[in-house]
């Protein structure tokens, strides 16, 4: 468990009221005393966890649409961005932009090099 989780872990398991610093569970754990605050306060979520939130697709529907992409590339018929936007939107169930489009080719331009 990482020595944030620890820390917040310990001042969850104080008593009801009972007063804490976080400068002094800070040093305890050896974390940052500002960062223990927010994600104590949940003003401020785990890197990781925000990161996925803000994926459009997860990594699992990301590769559906590369292995569908080169299915079409090898029966001869590559698609277009407006293609691969509007395969997007149905996967997402939302409207993707044009730069979403250039990001994904640019991610996975090793796998859909034709």
């Amino acid at each position: 468990m990482p020595a944030i989780d620890e820390a917040i872990a310990y001042i969850d398991s104080l008593a009801l009221g009972e007063k804490f610093e976080y400068a002094k569970v800070a040093k305890m754990y050896g974390v940052d005393r500002t960062t223990l605050s927010r994600r104590h306060r949940r003003v401020q979520r785990p890197s990781v966890t925000k990161d996925s939130n803000q994926y459009t697709l997860s990594p699992h529907q990301e590769a559906e649409l590369v292995r569908y992409i080169k299915e079409l590339t090898k029966r001869r018929l590559p698609p277009t961005r407006s293609m691969i936007r509007n395969f997007m939107s149905k996967l997402a169930t939302k409207d993707v932009s044009e730069s979403w489009v250039t990001r994904f080719i640019n991610r996975n331009k090793n796998k859909l090099i034709s």
